[in-house]
């Protein structure tokens, strides 16, 4: 199980000798801490390095300096390795892509299904149900290509909840939401970290999720 996410002097190789524009970053080559339990906001204007960011917590890039770890409860580091990392992806780290990154010629149901067989997290019912919530109800068999954005990323957010996590990150994932339906993601966001202790990390430009975050982090 992953309990803190650790960040010393980490860098993207990009803005090695030429910094981001806007000022000091709280994030880059900084030593800073992300605990299970707690939420985040990272908050970053473009061009900051904010998918650099979730890539790198991700495991799905290394073009960075300094260090990420990921500990365990007694402190010790966990192995990162790459086939380290998918066991951690099924089992304890979740993202919410920004792309959304679905299989387009797959319906809205099929998609966060097929996650599921991975993990076995959900019951069919259970997926539904949190489908509709969003208001999906009308779209469960309707591939994702010929799905609005917005409604792209609802399925995108419940595909990223069927699996047992220790952390959740969501690259700005309200961007294409009206008001109601990021209450109701941040509601069910709340829930789950409740229920399951999980640390929630959020990266925005701009347009917040509706949560109680413990810590904002300017990128």
């Amino acid at each position: 199980m992953v309990e803190t996410i650790r960040f010393s002097n980490v860098l993207p190789n990009v803005f090695a000798g030429s910094p981001p524009e806007g000022g000091p970053s709280d994030v880059w080559e900084k030593e800073l801490s992300f605990k299970k339990g707690c939420s985040y906001l990272i908050e970053a204007a473009s061009g900051r390095g904010k998918s650099s960011f979730c890539s790198f917590l991700y495991g799905l890039r290394s073009d960075y300096q300094g260090r990420i770890e990921l500990l365990d409860k007694d402190g010790h580091p966990l192995d990162t390795s790459e086939s380290s990392m998918c066991g951690l992806r099924r089992t304890s780290l979740a993202l919410m892509f920004q792309e959304h990154r679905l299989f387009p010629e797959l319906t809205a149901l099929e998609n966060v299904m097929l996650k599921n067989l991975l993990t076995d997290y959900c019951t069919e019912e259970q997926v539904r149900r949190m489908l509709c919530q969003l208001g999906l109800q009308e779209k469960l068999d309707t591939p994702c290509a010929r799905l609005s954005l917005g409604q792209q990323q609802r399925v995108a957010f419940v595909r990223m909840l069927v699996q047992p996590a220790d952390f959740f990150l969501l690259d700005e994932p309200i961007s294409h939401l009206d008001t109601r339906n990021a209450e109701i993601m941040g509601r069910l966001l709340q829930q789950r970290q409740q229920q399951d202790g999980v640390g929630v990390i959020v990266t925005s430009i701009g347009n917040r999720l509706p949560y109680e975050y413990d810590t904002i982090i300017r990128l």
